[in-house]
This record gives C-alpha cells, sequence and structure tokens, in this order.
C-alpha cells in the first residue's frame, strides 16, 4: 500500500533520537534524517521540523550527579543545549534554517498563533527550514505544551500541512507493548482514533524525553481531525526514510479525517486550554447542539471556576457531567455570576449599561463530538 502524497509536512524528532546516549548531541540517526529532509526539498516539497532535545544536549555541559533534575536546572541545561543543537542541524542542511521557541501561551493568545502562522509562512515561502522546539529555558507549567509530539500537531495545523511524520524508536504502534510480547503485530493503518487505539498506548521510555506513545497518538488525533495524514515511524532505522521517498508506508499510518474541522475550531477545540465552566439549561443545550445558536445569559444555570474574559470556557448541561461544547467568553465568572438567568434587556435595566448579547458568540463556539 502506498502512502498519500503531499505537499508541505512536519517532520517530529525525540530527544532519544537527538542525544541518545544522554552526553550531547549525536549524528548516529540524524543523517538519515536530514538526508531525507534534503531530498523531499529537493522534490518541491516543504519541510518544517520540530526538534526536541535541547536539554538532552544540554546536560553534558551541566554538571548533575542525580537522574531527577530540578526544573531550574533542566532550563539551563535547555538554554545551552538548544544552541548547540541548532548548530548541528544547520550543518546538514546547504539552505539557511531558522529557529522558532514558542510556549503554549502563544499558541492559545490568537494573535500570537495567527503571528506564528504568518512567520512559518513566510520563512517556506523563501526555500527556509523552519526548526520549532517549546521554549523550555523560559516556559513555566502553565506555560508549557508539555510534549514535542502534540506541539508537532499545532504545528501541523499552523501551516496546513498535509502530512505528520512523528520519529519513535520503534515501528509504530502495535497491538501489545512489543517489549513484552514477541508476537506482538503492527497496526499499519489506523482509520479511526477511539479508545481502543488509546489502549494500546503505554507511557514513556525515554529518560531525557517527555512523550510516550499515548502523546503520539494524542498528536495523530489532532493532526487528522484538521485533514492531515499522520505517521508513527522508526526515526532510528535509516531504510525507514527511503522507504519514505518511496512512498511506502514504513510504520503506521493514520489517517486524515474526511470532513477535517476549520483552523480556528481545531484552535478552540485542541489549543485553548478552558479555565472554567458553564453549566446551562435544556433549552440552551438544545439550541447549541441543534440550532447552531450562541450562548445567552438566559440559559446560564451555574458558573464554575475562576475564569477572565477571553478565556476559553466549557460548556455542560446542568444534567450532565460530561462538556458539550467549549468557546470563547466574552465575559467573566464574576459577571456571570450576577447575569446568570436573565434576559439581555432585563440586564440592562437592572445594572444600568447595554451588555454584550453573547456570552460566547457561535463563532467562537465548538460543539464537541461526543455531545
Amino acid at each position: 500500500m502506498k502512502a498519500p502524497s503531499w505537499r508541505r509536512a512536519v517532520l517530529k524528532v525525540g530527544s532519544a533520537l537527538i542525544a541518545p546516549d544522554e552526553t550531547g548531541v549525536s549524528t548516529k540517526y540524524l543523517l538519515p534524517i536530514a538526508r531525507f529532509i534534503n531530498e523531499c526539498r529537493e522534490r518541491g516539497q516543504e519541510v518544517v521540523l520540530v526538534s526536541s532535545g535541547s536539554v538532552a544536549a544540554g546536560r553534558k555541559h551541566i554538571n548533575f550527579e542525580h537522574k531527577k533534575v530540578p526544573v531550574a536546572v533542566r532550563k539551563a541545561m535547555s538554554a545551552v543545549g538548544q544552541n548547540e543543537m541548532m548548530g548541528y542541524w544547520s550543518r546538514f542542511f546547504d539552505s539557511p534554517c531558522a529557529q522558532l521557541l514558542m510556549t503554549h501561551s502563544d499558541l492559545r493568545d490568537r494573535a500570537r498563533y495567527v503571528s506564528i502562522k504568518n512567520t512559518l509562512n513566510r520563512l517556506l515561502e523563501h526555500n527556509i527550514l523552519p526548526i520549532v522546539n517549546e521554549n523550555d529555558a523560559l516556559a513555566t507549567d502553565e506555560m508549557k505544551v508539555g510534549d514535542n509530539d502534540n506541539l508537532s500537531a499545532m504545528v501541523a495545523t499552523l501551516v496546513d500541512a498535509d502530512a505528520l511524520f512523528i520519529c519513535s524508536d520503534i515501528d509504530g504502534l502495535y497491538d501489545s507493548d512489543p517489549n513484552l510480547n514477541p508476537d506482538a503485530k503492527k497496526i499499519p493503518v489506523v482509520e479511526q482514533i477511539d479508545e481502543s487505539i488509546y489502549s494500546l498506548a503505554g507511557g514513556s521510555v525515554s529518560s531525557v524525553g517527555t512523550g510516550g506513545m499515548r502523546t503520539k497518538v494524542e498528536a495523530a488525533e489532532k493532526a487528522t481531525s484538521h485533514g492531515i495524514d499522520t505517521y508513527i515511524v522508526n526515526g532510528r532505522k535509516g531504510e525507514t526514510f527511503e522507504s519514505l521517498l518511496q512512498g511506502d508506508i514504513p510504520g503506521t499510518l493514520f489517517r486524515r479525517q474526511s470532513d477535517p474541522i476549520s483552523n480556528k475550531k481545531h484552535w478552540l477545540r485542541h489549543t485553548l486550554v478552558a479555565q472554567g465552566e458553564i453549566l446551562v439549561d435544556e433549552g440552551a443545550e438544545k439550541a447549541l447542539i441543534e440550532n447552531g445558536a450562541s450562548l445567552l445569559s438566559s440559559g446560564i444555570v451555574d458558573v464554575q471556576g475562576d475564569f477572565d474574559r477571553g478565556d476559553a470556557v466549557l460548556v455542560r448541561s446542568a444534567n450532565d457531567t460530561d462538556a458539550i461544547a467549549k468557546g470563547i467568553c466574552q465575559y467573566s465568572a464574576h459577571e456571570l455570576m450576577h447575569i446568570k438567568g436573565q434576559q439581555t434587556e432585563d440586564i440592562a435595566e437592572k445594572f444600568g449599561y447595554s451588555p454584550i448579547t453573547e456570552v460566547i458568540h457561535r463563532d467562537d463556539l465548538m460543539i464537541l463530538e461526543d455531545a
């Protein structure tokens, strides 16, 4: 079976490939990857590289004997390792490379999100290879994406990629753990990601990385919902990239969805972190799901959490525990506690100002699939 053709791809390389021996950057696995990128670019295909490894690369420069590294020390390792890692990548390519470091707060702010998108597109237009990593040296816990598997899916969405290649240390997704079961069988194609697929994914086995198979499946779900074919392949095997160049599928292909959601809806669903919840009555629930309506104050029963105007919130039925929607709220939690359940015209009379008609406008609302 041949792989789908693609015009623009994101390639994610993890720490275990960048610094496999935990003694700094190594070319052991990087040369075949670089050759693959060069060959694709010569064919006229565009590539964005998402590269982990700054902490692993910087570890040799900061003497720390314990296995568990404190956050402040990891940040210092990242700061020195990022420079070394970029130096290695730059030497592999004839054309210039560009470094983009980002945090989750950059991606969840719509203006910065669009700015990053524009920068990446301009770099690709000028035949410059973008190399993206999370800004580990500066990011706090609440600012972090957490792993570069999910970051690569967000970048693939940003640049409207056709394909996402996630390099791992095994040949793809298996029906059981191949490290424990010698009879485990690789799954060549996944048509739909559901709980049965997630049940096959385990945790991280790398001491230098933060991602395991589960984060790779999470990334595949994000990317395929945006119409991006996603591959999990073995980055330690040079023949992997030869197969990809020949149009074969050497790992596991997660097929793109036939009805992908829009870029903004994808951003709402997968990038923004909900800061609270709004509970609604049956009438509001029906209006949101069946009629595609905006959320009004009259249908709100209760408010949970502490959020500000412009924050993302989950919308949940007062009679159910499952969230039915996610959107950007135009009121703070404190304001909603005062106007919940009231008609718009009554709010103006009671509080002496003309309120925003919609608590969450339909254009800023994403109905969740299981609703």
